[in-house]
């Protein structure tokens, strides 16, 4: 048998994975099987933040996985001390917990929420009001917290204590608020899986000053839109606000599985012993690599990510067979006349990997990804979604 063979034979089929087997590649360059190269315009769903083989982040690993793989949470390791200051420090949390991906990082904030409005207001405030058209992981409690319903419907029942509100004025999730005991608000500044469609400024920054006034935790989930993928280091950064959870991971380590959940003041000591835990979260390799990602995603490089965004803005938007252009930074959703998927396979022929959310065609490309690249895939794009 071959590969796809294979795959089909002893592979779970969750998936429906396009005709490429991807076997090598460099920066923002990919090779297949048969030695075709592509451009790699969604970096693994937005993990590999600078790349394929990037030779600073393959060293982190190597140094540190030759001293020790892993440990435990039993005892104290130097890389996952080293991140969580970093993150700290750029964000002005106070304490993070570390897991292995974005549903855990979500789990961990949606059971500080409860835990603390349980210790402040009483066990009954455990309600999380979240948003219509949201994604927040695939465990039964972040398919919950997500809110949309073809999500929901093979997985019932789900965990007890959500509800979703729509996103066109703050008054239907205020309503929400008192109507249910509500343990916290939970949004994506960018909502991914729903269409790279970002909240309007008036409505976050509405929802935020209601949560502040009534000592409600505020949660952003940060694990698509996070880490220099906005064009900030995270996109609530682009709001004004300060949120007293944020969740992240994909990009956080570069390709390795990392999370993280970062708690605010109000909630930085809510966890004690016991309280919570992770065997492989703080893993001191995949934090070695998250150091190396963290350090790069400076100013420049956040500035680099804005320009490369306008660039594809400018291109794309009014082009032949282009409805709209939407997103931040280097998150981009683009509404094609014809079908997204049939822009996507046409693309692939032509040696760019896209994807899609919904009904459209989706960009999430390296944040290093070398402009000539760039320009070169976005005429590859602009091309294929012509009507004629």
């Amino acid at each position: 048998m071959n590969i796809k063979e294979k795959d089909k034979e002893f592979i779970a089929g969750t998936y429906k994975r396009f005709p490429v087997e991807i076997v090598s590649g460099k920066g923002s360059v990919v090779t297949d099987s048969e030695g075709k190269e592509y451009i790699d315009m969604g970096s693994g769903i937005a993990v590999n933040s600078f790349g394929i083989a990037d030779e600073l982040w393959q060293e982190a690993i190597k140094e540190q996985i030759s001293k020790v793989q892993h440990t435990s949470n039993l005892y104290y390791t130097s890389p996952c001390v080293e991140l969580a200051e970093m993150l700290c420090s750029r964000t002005g949390m106070k304490k993070v917990f570390f897991s292995n991906s974005g549903a855990e990082a979500n789990e961990c904030a949606i059971k500080a929420a409860r835990k603390y409005s349980a210790e402040k207001k009483g066990k009954e405030y455990s309600t999380i009001v979240t948003l219509k058209n949201s994604f927040h992981g695939r465990t039964l409690t972040t398919l919950a917290a997500t809110g949309q319903e073809h999500y929901h419907e093979l997985y019932c029942p789900l965990t007890p204590g959500f509800v979703h509100a729509d996103t066109d004025s703050p008054e239907s999730l205020i309503k929400l608020c008192e109507e249910n005991k509500v343990a916290g608000i939970m949004i994506e500044c960018i909502q991914g899986e729903g269409g790279v469609l970002p909240l309007e400024k008036d409505f976050v920054c509405g929802i935020y000053k209601y949560a502040k006034e009534n000592n409600i935790p505020f949660i952003v989930d940060e694990v698509q839109t996070g880490n220099g993928r906005s064009g900030m280091l995270y996109s609530y950064m682009n709001y004004g606000i300060k949120p007293d959870i944020v969740s992240t991971a994909k990009g956080l380590a570069g390709g390795l599985p990392l999370g993280a959940t970062l708690l605010g003041e109000k909630v930085e000591n809510v966890f004690g012993f016991g309280d919570h835990g992770s065997t492989f979260g703080g893993n001191p390799v995949c934090c070695a690599a998250a150091v190396s990602i963290l350090k790069r995603i400076d100013d420049k490089l956040l500035s680099e990510v804005k320009e490369k965004s306008a660039y594809i803005f400018n291109e794309l938007s009014g082009s032949d067979g282009i409805e709209s252009v939407s997103g931040m930074g280097l998150m981009i959703g683009i509404k094609t006349v014809k079908p997204a998927s049939e822009a996507v396979a046409a693309c692939m022929e032509d040696g760019v990997l896209c994807l899609t959310a919904k009904d459209k065609l989706r960009l999430l490309p390296a944040l290093n990804i070398p402009f000539d690249t760039l320009k070169q895939a976005v005429a590859v794009i602009k091309k294929n979604c012509k009507t004629q």
